[in-house]
């Protein structure tokens, strides 16, 4: 089983910056992509970036250029920098990855339990 664990979410001013992480823990033993989700009040949960066991990412088209995912392999985190933010990045923010807790087993989907991230304008 994979556990994320998030963190790093809050209320800032439009314009300003916040810092998302997740920690994957728990026993598996490997982990492909992990990703950012997101979910506005009354909205469908929608991906915000992503980024391989290789370090290719992509983002969704919303927050190209203000948005910088990053990971460190050997800490098993991904990290969310988000920069210029705006009234409509609020939602609550979700960890995803997909991995597998043995060599002979297939990868599955986990997710976080979520963090908010409120922008005042």
């Amino acid at each position: 089983q994979v556990q994320l664990v998030e963190s790093g979410g809050g209320l800032v001013q439009a314009g300003g910056s916040l810092r998302l992480s997740c920690a994957a823990s728990g026993s598996f033993f490997s982990i492909n992509h992990m990703a950012w989700y997101r979910q506005a009040p009354g909205k469908q949960r929608e991906l915000v970036a992503k980024i391989t066991s290789g370090d290719s990412t992509n983002y969704a088209d919303s927050v190209k250029g203000r948005f910088t995912i990053s990971r460190d392999n050997a800490k098993n985190t991904v990290i969310l920098q988000m920069n210029s933010l705006k009234p409509e990045d609020s939602a609550v923010y979700y960890c995803n990855c997909n991995a597998n807790i043995a060599a002979w087993s297939s990868m599955r989907l986990y997710w976080g339990q979520g963090t908010q991230v409120t922008v005042s304008s």
